[in-house]
């Protein structure tokens, strides 16, 4: 056979060669479009490249994965959603080392409460004696104009009017902080149910293991 021919048949095959490796390296990708019709091809629109699609192999079977690009608002979520798990196992690792039953749990609870009930009771007795130093200024208030028609009545001293309006503040001041004072009572409660449950759905746990 001529030299020129069988360089010819080296080249040739050579070629044949090349592009056999290169169909055989060939990336299919498949994504859905916005219709749900799922498309194949070696590369993926513009308009779907922030999509999810995957990447198959020469058998047709899914080799890997590309996830969708996520939005500030799904990256928000996530990272909410991450604290939020971070926050519970740190508050179930608390409950399992603090505490060794529920009555400790609800020993504490108790004792809180009694200090909630002995500050309402502590601040019951304050509006209440607040309640009646306004009635004894507004008794004396009385005596004094506006609130006295009488043509020879004198205006109101201003100490009186300036410790009329600081008693009736602070008694509603102090009427708002007690309402605050019994919610807490209720959110303390349920804090402390809630910690209940959630020790006995560990140990429930723990013991299946």
């Amino acid at each position: 056979m001529p030299a020129v021919a069988t360089a010819l048949l080296a080249v040739t095959a050579a070629l044949a060669a090349a592009a056999a490796v290169g169909a055989s390296n060939t990336v299919t990708y498949k994504w859905v479009d916005e219709k749900g019709i799922i498309h194949y091809g070696d590369h993926v629109p513009p308009q779907y490249a922030k999509d999810e699609r995957s990447i198959l192999n020469t058998q047709g079977v899914e080799v890997r994965r590309l996830d969708a690009q996520k939005s500030p608002e799904q990256i928000a979520t996530e990272e909410r959603q991450h604290q939020e798990t971070l926050k519970q196992k740190q508050h179930d690792s608390f409950l399992l080392t603090t505490y060794t039953s529920v009555k400790d749990i609800e020993a504490l609870r108790d004792e809180r409460l009694e200090q909630l009930k002995a500050q309402r009771t502590a601040a019951e007795a304050y509006v209440e004696s607040l309640r009646s130093r306004l009635t004894a200024l507004q008794a004396r208030a009385l005596l004094f104009r506006p609130y006295n028609p009488k043509p020879g009545a004198r205006r109101m001293p201003d100490d009186l009017a300036e410790d009329l309006v600081r008693t009736l503040n602070e008694m509603r001041s102090q009427s708002d902080a007690l309402t605050l004072r019994s919610t807490a009572e209720t959110t303390l409660r349920s804090q402390f149910q809630a910690d209940i449950e959630r020790y006995q759905q560990l140990h429930s746990l723990q013991e299946r293991r």
